[in-house]
């Protein structure tokens, strides 16, 4: 049976393209940056709070790296999982930091957190295996597995929980095919932090079903605002280590989103068949932004700590103004750089440009057009009644964009 979607196709073109190609939606959240992008180009005063990257620049021993391992001569292709040093990095980070202890064919190297991801998938998931991914989540997770042929399961984790998988819902989600669990602490888009009681609870679950996998996304590892200490489910439970893949990555905490370089530990089996993948498609990550990282992973990290400050103070503005706005709640998020409010309480009511919101795409995509505040919608992120907000820009953006936002929202009837 032919699967591909014809539609809308030009002539010839939908028989060019593969099955796992149309499965493939395009990225909510790049759709609206650019969106945005393209509004700013045409003279219209936008404010964009759609894309996860920090405002804050690359740290300066960094690009000094960098620059260093160029006139060094490190512009050559890369081993495919990483230069020594950088792996080296890698165990030490995890070894300091989470408590794990991993050896060299453990770890790997990889074109950003993304590519992690989607290694560990397309080495793993065939046609109808089970993925389970709590909603709401980062919009490639369920791409990633589709493209793969796998079942993307989505278990929806209400306001009601703080945003969280509970172990029962876990449970009852679990069937005969469910080959992996993917876990974000803190999350994109909620902010939501696993403690370790819960991270525990969820490892009791999984202790009962050994043929499952976890991914842990902590690629927001440094920025929690509570006193929840950060905690990642190879750490809580060790005895599930040989099962779980711990992703991370340089993007988010150091500022180096274009640097392009993720990292992950796991069993050696596991790393050897990703590496393999990549060695097919793309090869080694970056040389340049290899070194970069070491420098990254190795040097001062003080810096950590103010620019966390700085994230939570923006956090807690966006917040306190966002629940000024008739029709939204807004939990406090404990990490990560976004809010995830709710705004079912502006349904079924009128902009004052005459336009009937029934959804959270439609309330997006009003506030765009009337009001020139770019969100993402929450159905993007498999949580619909919802928006995200990213708070990783300057504290007069944020105070310029929920002011509209809230001026938006006061003005439907």
């Amino acid at each position: 049976m032919n699967t591909k979607s014809h539609a809308a196709a030009p002539e010839g073109v939908s028989d060019l393209l593969s099955a796992a190609a149309t499965r493939l939606k395009p990225s909510a959240t790049n759709t609206t940056s650019q969106k945005a992008r393209d509004l700013k180009a045409q003279g219209r005063d936008i404010v964009a709070l759609s894309a996860g990257e920090p405002d804050f620049a690359t740290p300066e021993n960094v690009i000094a790296a960098a620059i260093d391992a160029m006139k060094a001569g490190h512009t050559k292709y890369a081993p495919v999982a990483g230069i020594p040093e950088l792996k080296q990095a890698v165990r030490g980070k995890f070894s300091t930091e989470n408590g794990l202890d991993y050896a060299d064919d453990e770890v790997m190297v990889s074109t950003g957190g993304k590519q992690v991801i989607a290694n560990a998938m397309m080495a793993t998931i065939d046609e109808g295996d089970e993925v389970i991914i709590p909603a709401p989540y980062w919009v490639s997770y369920p791409e990633l597995v589709s493209f793969c042929g796998g079942t993307p399961v989505v278990v929806q984790a209400e306001a009601t929980t703080g945003f969280l998988l509970t172990a029962e819902d876990l449970e009852a989600a679990i069937t005969p095919r469910t080959k992996w669990v993917i876990l974000n602490s803190p999350c994109n888009p909620s902010g939501a932090v696993y403690s370790r009681d819960a991270l525990e609870r969820i490892a009791g679950v999984l202790e009962r079903h050994p043929r499952i996998h976890v991914l842990s996304d902590d690629i927001y590892e440094h920025l929690i605002y509570s006193d929840t200490a950060f905690s990642t489910l190879a750490e809580v439970a060790p005895q599930m280590k040989d099962r779980v893949l711990t992703m991370n990555g340089v993007s988010k905490a150091y500022a180096m989103t274009g640097w392009r370089i993720g990292y992950c530990g796991g069993p050696a089996h596991l790393i050897k068949a990703m590496s393999k993948i990549q060695g097919q498609t793309t090869s080694g990550a970056n040389s340049i932004a290899q070194w970069a990282a070491v420098a990254a992973l190795t040097g001062p990290q003080d810096f950590l700590a103010e620019r966390r400050a700085s994230f939570r103070a923006r956090r807690d503005l966006v917040v306190g103004m966002l629940r000024e706005a008739k029709g939204l709640e807004c939990l406090v998020p404990d990490g990560a750089f976004y809010v995830y409010p709710g705004c079912a309480g502006t349904f079924g009511k009128t902009t004052k440009g005459g336009r009937k919101i029934g959804s959270d795409q439609e309330f997006s995509e009003a506030l765009l057009e009337e009001e020139g505040v770019a969100v993402v919608y929450g159905a993007a992120f498999g949580l619909p009644g919802h928006f995200r907000v990213s708070y990783a820009s300057s504290e007069a953006q944020l105070r310029d964009a929920c002011m509209r936002i809230t001026t938006f929202c006061n003005g439907l009837s």
